[in-house]
């Protein structure tokens, strides 16, 4: 059976997860796969290749699941009119399925786990780990906070408490939550407490009509 390139990316991203990516070779990915690296090379010209390819692919990802949990799928400057269309209750949905999906989605673990590992062997890998598990989504959710206060979907203690300290509020759960996953805590659990969480993080801020 021929090995295609979804199989090649998923194997070296099992490989940079476990080893780190300085530590994976092209002849490592070649021999897991038990295809030689002529056969690897026919899809991918190198290493830096392929991860640029999982990269791309967590991206591409990333999107159709804000997507599917009907909010923005790009940064603020690009769709602005989303960021202003997204209810409260929609984006506390969407923080307990990232929980869902940085835990139960096969690429999305392995891809966190590799980031979290590579992030303090160059700037740019703790740059890629900025950007997807700590400073990206608080921009993200404060931003999303920002036009939630502007259209009144907040009350007036939200309004002092700022879109910055409720961005971190929402999320600060969630990473906690991965990370206690990944101490091999009970996964249901931890999601139904996540989800407490957020039901009452919406019922604290919304504005009562």
């Amino acid at each position: 059976m021929k090995t295609n390139k979804e199989e090649i990316m998923l194997t070296a991203l099992k490989l940079f997860a476990e080893r780190g990516f300085e530590a994976v070779s092209t002849s490592m990915i070649a021999n897991e796969l038990g295809i030689t690296k002529g056969a690897l090379y026919r899809h991918y010209q190198s290493k830096q290749e392929i991860f640029d390819s999982i990269i791309q692919k967590m991206f591409e990802k990333d999107g159709k699941q804000a997507a599917d949990n009907h909010v923005p799928e790009k940064e603020y400057e690009e769709e602005m009119n989303s960021y202003a269309q997204t209810s409260l209750e929609d984006f506390c949905e969407f923080v307990n399925s990232q929980y869902r999906y940085w835990t139960e989605d096969e690429f999305a673990l392995l891809f966190r786990r590799m980031i979290t590992l590579e992030q303090f062997r160059s700037e740019e890998m703790n740059k890629l780990y900025q950007d997807v598990l700590a400073f990206g989504p608080v921009k993200y959710s404060e931003n999303l906070f920002r036009e939630m206060l502007k259209n009144g979907q907040l009350n007036r203690e939200a309004e002092k408490f700022g879109a910055r300290n409720l961005a971190i509020q929402l999320y600060a759960p969630l990473q906690l939550a991965i990370q206690l996953f990944d101490a091999k805590g009970n996964k249901e659990e931890i999601g139904d407490n996540l989800r407490i969480i957020t039901k009452e993080f919406a019922e604290r801020w919304k504005k009562i009509e």
